[in-house]
């Protein structure tokens, strides 16, 4: 720790262990002098944790709204934004942490304060949940890479769905197709089916995950779920021992409801 302290500050004199201190740092925030009392040791930690956030602080400039404060941590895909509460800001223990943890696996994380919040421009009382979902979009266009499904949506009526199942590599939803689907997203709720069920889902399969077939016999009434699981079944389940699957699940199905019946 004294050593930490003599690179940081060459010309301090011997600091005694515990006991409380004025540290002055000049040109901190702007050519300002800010002044810190503390605990050394416990609380030194947290004087470098206001440092480094201070120091990163980055500035999206906007000709026609004021300034967002924003930091950006370059990595891999995908990667993560951190959207503050109300009347929070970006430096609180939720988006840190986040931060620290995308920076362990290399992926890409921004964290930013909303217009007229933390070190942002413009005042908070002239502020409108409009405002800051404009903010939220100008982050995604000027500070993120690759495409962003909601802005693509937005701006262009529809959604091209990249697949390897078609010869155009892509499927094209369009913006009302979506919004109808909202209507009958059934994992919200008990769905109310009483019959025999047997799901079959392969592990491989890269656009819906299996674990949706799971959820699927949660949420079902009925007390005759059975979820079949093929390690090596893709998404179609097109293979010869996924139809042949198929046929049998379905033939056990015919002679099970023939007793019943």
């Amino acid at each position: 720790m004294k050593k930490l302290v003599k690179r940081l500050f060459p010309n301090s004199y011997e600091l005694p262990p515990i006991s409380p201190y004025i540290v002055w740092i000049q040109g901190f925030d702007k050519g300002a002098v800010l002044s810190f009392s503390f605990n050394f040791l416990e609380e030194f930690q947290f004087l470098l944790l206001v440092c480094r956030l201070k120091s990163s602080v980055s500035f999206l400039t906007r000709p026609d709204r004021p300034n967002i404060a924003y930091q950006k941590l370059k990595g891999r895909n995908p990667g993560v934004i951190f959207l503050p509460g109300f009347n929070s800001n970006m430096n609180g223990q939720k988006a840190t942490a986040l931060e620290d943890f995308c920076k362990s696996l290399g992926h890409a994380f921004i964290r930013f304060d909303y217009t007229g919040c933390g070190s942002s421009d413009g005042k908070f009382e002239e502020c409108t949940i409009g405002k800051w979902r404009k903010d939220v979009l100008s982050i995604l266009d000027e500070l993120t890479d690759g495409p962003q499904a909601q802005k693509e949506i937005e701006e262009k009526g529809e959604w091209k769905y990249q697949t390897k199942h078609n010869e155009e590599g892509y499927y094209s939803l369009t913006y009302d197709f979506i919004r109808e689907a909202e209507n009958h997203c059934v994992l919200n709720s008990p769905i109310p089916v009483t019959c025999p069920i047997r799901l079959i889902h392969g592990m491989k399969d890269g656009d819906v995950p299996w674990q949706i077939s799971m959820q699927v016999a949660d949420r079902v009434l009925s007390k005759d779920v059975d979820v079949i699981l093929r390690k090596i079944g893709q998404h179609r389940m097109s293979d010869k021992e996924d139809t042949k699957l198929l046929v049998n699940t379905v033939d056990d199905l015919i002679d099970k409801l023939s007793i019943v019946a």
